[in-house]
């Protein structure tokens, strides 16, 4: 009797231990790492229309996370305009804000008000905002042409300076 105890526990804690073996956990998105590919995300347009990270490799992609209660990324906004004006025409760049934490129609409403024109993108399951560790925003990353992550900034910046312009173009040009 006493053997068929510890058989039956060996047996329990076999079929529990290959339970545990089997089940799934939910994947955590990879993290962006400077210099590495970033991992795949999908974002949401004002049309309601998908569109894969990896649709835009082949060009030059500017990725910022803003909110319209966020003053600065209101500061910066201007000079992202500028930039995306000088840019838009040219099929080797795109330029994705995603909204952070913001109603999509407030956000529509403070663009149109202000004149601005740049692509504005939805997340909903925040996973861009994981994969890049958005800790606050304004948080912008620049992605070359093969999709690897060459520059970050935190926090505001002047988008149509001449360096960061001539840095953007370089990428631009790389083969």
């Amino acid at each position: 009797m006493k053997n068929k105890g510890i058989f039956l526990l060996i047996l329990i804690s076999i079929a529990v231990l290959t339970v545990f073996l089997f089940i799934k956990t939910p994947e955590t998105p990879k993290k962006a790492v400077e210099g590495k590919p970033i991992p795949d995300f999908i974002l949401v347009d004002v049309d309601n229309n998908k569109v894969n990270l990896s649709d835009l490799r082949g060009s030059v992609v500017f990725i910022n996370f803003w909110a319209t209660w966020c003053d600065s990324c209101i500061e910066e906004m201007p000079s992202m305009e500028r930039l995306y004006r000088r840019l838009s025409g040219n099929p080797n760049f795109k330029m994705a804000t995603i909204i952070v934490k913001d109603d999509l129609n407030n956000a529509l409403s403070f663009l149109k008000k202000n004149g601005y024109t740049f692509p504005v993108y939805l997340n909903p399951d925040e996973s861009a905002s994981r994969i890049f560790r958005i800790t606050g925003i304004p948080e912008t990353f620049i992605l070359d042409k093969k999709g690897i992550l060459r520059a970050k900034a935190i926090g505001p910046e002047n988008w149509d300076s001449p360096q960061i312009f001539a840095n953007i173009q370089e990428l631009i040009n790389e083969l």
